[in-house]
């Protein structure tokens, strides 16, 4: 079986658009299975084709695959050619004989055939043609017939000149192709929800430039090294990651002398946004992301998160905003960051911070506390000041360069 099928099921919706989203994942599909020998990646009539080698390791190919946005599901698959003029009895024939070669010696009390025609100008429906591959299959074999509960299924696709058969599909990660839906910035600390947040956007097609604020030399360069594991991890779905690291320390410390202690933390987050910002003018992002969660913590109550967001023009999304922390934590292990995310570090949120935050601060509290710090100088020697990192997969490595 020297072909692996992918499905797509959000991306067929798209009517007229549809065939820029197959090309973006036709586009990904080769990147992410790059040095697996993958000899060829084609849209066929709804179903994408990866045309496999004779090097090609299917477990590392399936690994590959399950993180690739915009995959429904996928199945390694035979591949038979016939001429359409010729009788169905010998198409029917033929699909028959290549299925039973690659069953060879497996054993099943019971199966079905099913079967989908692509080409609805086949001459035979669907359940006529799975009566005829499945008799001749029950024929060689012996196995009963159970159409609602087999032991094997053997799915059979027809298209125009060829048709596909496998035996089983594999789960995808779903949802839209990285890079159909554009740049965001995501805000990465080194806990757990933000790494999610930015994979949910990934999921959506969105490309997300990370961003990292630490306060070293003050605290140690833990949280660092967190961000940039996250990173790596990250940059196998985005299958390329940017990494921004902005020192934060000299606004905190700036802000522990001019700002009432309770808006400490809401004033941090508004330079923080402000930061990011300026990045996703440099990256031409249409929107900044957080992990934040209404209610979690005190900077985000409702009342903070308008406060905080009222510091930037671009859209803010959150799309843990409605999640509790079981089910952050639960995609963050399905994701491969919680062990990461649960390494003790300090992260510069804790820096500084009053044991009585304000929860339901004001704008004009705020932008008074605000109006005693050089925000803008703060904003640009931080963005001097911080350095970027990139990440690609699936050869992932880091690039560092001191300019932003």
């Amino acid at each position: 079986m020297k072909s692996v099928v992918v499905h797509y099921q959000e991306i067929a919706l798209k009517g007229k658009n549809r065939p820029w989203f197959v090309a973006r994942l036709v586009r990904n599909l080769k990147e992410a299975t790059a040095g697996l020998d993958v000899r060829a990646v084609r849209p066929l009539m709804g179903r994408i084709e990866l045309q496999l080698g004779p090097g090609a390791d299917w477990s590392a190919v399936r690994d590959r695959l399950k993180l690739v946005s915009g995959v429904g599901n996928f199945a390694r698959a035979g591949r038979v050619a016939f001429d359409p003029a010729s009788a169905p009895s010998d198409i029917f024939d033929l699909i028959s004989r290549e299925i039973l070669a690659d069953l060879g010696s497996t054993e099943a009390a019971t199966f079905r055939a099913s079967v989908k025609r692509a080409d609805k100008r086949f001459p035979m429906p669907s359940p006529a043609i799975e009566r005829e591959i499945g008799g001749r299959i029950k024929e060689a074999k012996g196995w009963r017939v159970d159409l609602s509960n087999p032991a094997l299924t053997i799915h059979v696709e027809l298209l125009t000149r060829e048709a596909f058969y496998f035996f089983g599909r594999e789960a995808g990660a779903g949802g839209l192709p990285v890079g159909a839906s554009g740049r965001v910035v995501c805000l990465l600390s080194g806990g757990i929800d933000s790494p999610v947040a930015a994979w949910r956007m990934m999921r959506r097609g969105c490309r997300a430039t990370l961003v990292h604020f630490h306060s070293y030399p003050v605290l140690s360069r833990a949280s660092q090294e967190k961000a940039r594991e996250l990173a790596q991890v990250l940059a196998r779905h985005q299958l390329h990651s940017r990494l921004f690291v902005v020192p934060f320390g000299d606004i905190q410390q700036q802000a522990l002398l001019s700002v009432p202690p309770p808006l400490r933390v809401v004033v941090y987050r508004r330079i923080m946004l402000r930061i990011a910002a300026r990045i996703a003018g440099r990256v031409r992002a249409k929107a900044l992301v957080t992990g934040e969660v209404v209610g979690q913590v005190a900077s985000q109550t409702l009342e903070n998160m308008a406060v905080i967001g009222s510091a930037v023009r671009l859209p803010i999304l959150r799309p843990l905003v409605g999640m509790d922390k079981e089910e952050i934590t639960a995609q963050a292990e399905q994701l491969g960051t919680y062990r990461i995310s649960i390494i003790p570090d300090q992260d510069c949120c804790t820096l500084f911070t009053p044991r009585h935050p304000a929860t339901r601060a004001r704008v004009e509290d705020v932008e008074a506390a605000e109006s005693a710090l050089p925000v803008e100088a703060l904003i640009e020697k931080a963005l001097a000041d911080a350095s970027v990192e990139e990440f690609r997969f699936p050869v992932v490595k880091s690039i560092v360069s001191e300019e932003a």
